[in-house]
């Protein structure tokens, strides 16, 4: 399966001028200028990063109320092995135990090289939203992705005969080990759980759902499956769907599926497909098609406002007696200066860079009016190298404007 939005790093996260407003709607985030050059830059690179919880005012002014902080989990999986799985935690700051919601993103199509890429910013947004409304949001990376431990357990073998099962299974061992070490943190409700899913997270959901965890009472899936190996094109649908119904064929609990019109990765008519299998056993599961997205509405959940996607959940969330308010109220960030002699499609993205809340993002610019930036890393120093890196492969004089919400001076 796969993920448009990032084949390698700087393919995931840079924009440029001239490319589709896709990637501009969710993340927004766009620094300014420059008065850093390559050597000032390479000199803040070699300090250490203050990105982690508390520690940095930037991240305060991005989410002030909530706690923002990178965790290794160490899981124990059923052959005993206790490998540990990056993940990333943003919930209230104050006391008190939180329904969890289990977030796991999807797989760039070409698997091998793209799942070390991953970020668990990816899912930031749908996590901002989540932990304002009173949750314990947490961003789990499965094994060979990311900072994780491999090795990568999810191969499916070739498009005329995939193993759609033993990938999600796989899958599903990594978010249930997740869960059962997440229950011993004193911030967890582990008796109001939620798991959701992207893509092949949607499909390790359900997965994980079949087995009917204790303390999970829901299950949102945005846009599951697994196998697409071009756009419209899914490797043995049949076989995709014959897995989702051996799934729901153990399932007890209930599922809100969402997806979008124009998904070219598993298109709408498929998941009323998968649906009807998997909910053919007695298990209860609803589907919501979302009005088109962007180029490709398979990246609703990455690109998209929370707003866009939350009135199609709350209700469901109503029916689990799970929290809809919002308790965590969110200023706009502090606004930044734009520079001078920006070309217009870098101005259109610094103005949504600035309403960015992801601490891990930098703008470069460059001669002419060009700029270059990172979206979704880790760290304001991964975004300014790698933004820097793509800046350098197409113009000259790059410079760092900006590192998280601040100017560079």
């Amino acid at each position: 399966m796969s993920d448009k939005t990032a084949q390698s790093i700087w393919q995931r996260c840079i924009q440029l001028p001239g490319l589709n407003s896709r990637f501009m709607r969710s993340y927004a985030l766009l620094l300014v200028m420059a008065s850093v050059p390559l050597q000032t830059w390479a000199q803040q690179a070699a300090a250490p990063s203050q990105a982690t919880a508390g520690a940095s005012s930037d991240e305060t002014a991005l989410l002030p109320g909530l706690v923002r902080e990178p965790i290794a989990l160490q899981i124990t999986l059923p052959d005993g092995a206790k490998p540990h799985l990056e993940a990333l935690v943003v919930r209230p700051d104050r006391p008190g135990r939180w329904p969890l919601v289990l977030m796991t993103p999807g797989t760039p199509r070409v698997a091998a090289t793209g799942v070390g890429d991953r970020a668990p910013e990816l899912l930031l947004n749908a996590a901002v939203a989540f932990a304002q409304r009173g949750y314990a949001a947490v961003i789990v990376l499965r094994r060979g992705f990311g900072h994780s431990d491999g090795p990568y357990a999810e191969s499916g073998g070739p498009c005329r005969n995939p193993d759609y099962l033993s990938p999600g299974n796989a899958s599903a061992d990594d978010l249930l080990g997740a869960l059962d070490s997440l229950r011993a943190q004193p911030w967890v409700d582990g008796q109001r759980v939620l798991l959701l899913g992207k893509s092949t997270g949607g499909l390790a959901v359900l997965a994980a759902s079949a087995r009917n965890p204790q303390g999970v009472v829901g299950v949102l899936d945005f846009a599951g499956g697994r196998g697409s190996n071009r756009p419209d094109s899914v490797c043995r649908p049949d076989q995709l769907i014959a897995a989702v119904e051996q799934y729901g064929s153990t399932a007890k609990i209930p599922s809100q599926w969402v997806w979008s019109e124009n998904d070219h990765y598993f298109n709408p008519d498929l998941a009323r497909q998968m649906l009807s299998a998997y909910t053919s056993h007695g298990v209860s599961a609803q589907l919501a098609v979302l009005p088109p997205f962007g180029d490709d509405g398979h990246e609703l959940l990455y690109d998209a406002p929370a707003e866009t996607w939350w009135p199609t959940v709350e209700p469901f969330l109503k029916t689990l007696n799970l929290p809809t308010q919002i308790v965590v109220q969110l200023p706009a960030p502090a606004a930044l200066p734009q520079p001078a002699g920006l070309n217009e499609g870098c101005q259109e993205r610094f103005a949504l860079y600035g309403a960015s809340r992801n601490e891990g993002k930098a703008f470069v610019i460059a001669a002419g009016g060009h700029c270059s930036n990172t979206l979704i890393e880790r760290t304001p120093q991964e975004a300014a190298e790698h933004a820097l890196a793509y800046c350098g492969s197409r113009w000259s004089e790059c410079k760092v404007y900006a590192l998280g919400q601040r100017v560079v001076q």
